[in-house]
């Protein structure tokens, strides 16, 4: 009996803990790519009572098909990310979280909510997974007026995360003249 309890507690790749978004899901051993982490249960609801939930706050689902909505526990606290290291899979109506590469033992689980959740929820505050937070940060340093760089800021649509609009640095290839001359003395 002791042996079953073990077994079971041993095969556990997860654990909740504290993340920069909330809670996350947080790998405890290495997880090889293509592994089936962990399954997104819950009770299945119809899209209709889903968006009645939604309207009064919940935001743990998960859309199966056109019929059906998972109302998740565990596999909710796995956060998104616009460069998730997991995907969602739905496979004979039941969704599943897999490793899309190799989670080293302490990395945050993530995977990409998708485009309307997050168009609804998270690009009005900005997204706050750790490429996007430090894609803002590289380009509050090289805003205009910034004494930490000579690049120009400019704004266009990301190239690896089409999703958002954000910062494109430009570092200028033209020296200052008056540095130029200085060398040449």
């Amino acid at each position: 009996m002791a042996d079953k309890a073990s077994s079971k507690t041993s095969r556990k790749r997860y654990r909740v803990g504290r993340s920069p978004t909330g809670l996350g899901l947080f790998a405890t051993e290495a997880i090889e790519k293509g592994a089936f982490i962990v399954e997104y249960k819950g009770r299945r609801i119809t899209n209709a009572q889903a968006k009645r939930l939604e309207a009064r706050g919940s935001r743990y689902m998960y859309e199966i098909n056109s019929r059906f909505t998972v109302d998740g526990n565990m596999g909710r606290y796995a956060n998104h990310s616009c460069r998730p290291n997991a995907e969602s899979d739905v496979v004979k109506g039941k969704v599943i979280l897999r490793a899309r590469k190799k989670i080293k033992p302490g990395e945050e689980i993530t995977y990409d909510y998708g485009r309307e959740y997050f168009d609804i929820f998270l690009k009005p505050n900005g997204c706050k997974c750790a490429k996007c937070v430090e894609r803002r940060r590289t380009a509050r340093r090289a805003a205009p007026g910034s004494t930490r760089s000579s690049g120009s800021l400019r704004f266009g649509v990301c190239l690896r995360c089409p999703r958002t609009v954000c910062a494109i640095i430009s570092i200028s290839t033209r020296s200052n003249p008056s540095s130029s001359a200085s060398r040449t003395r």
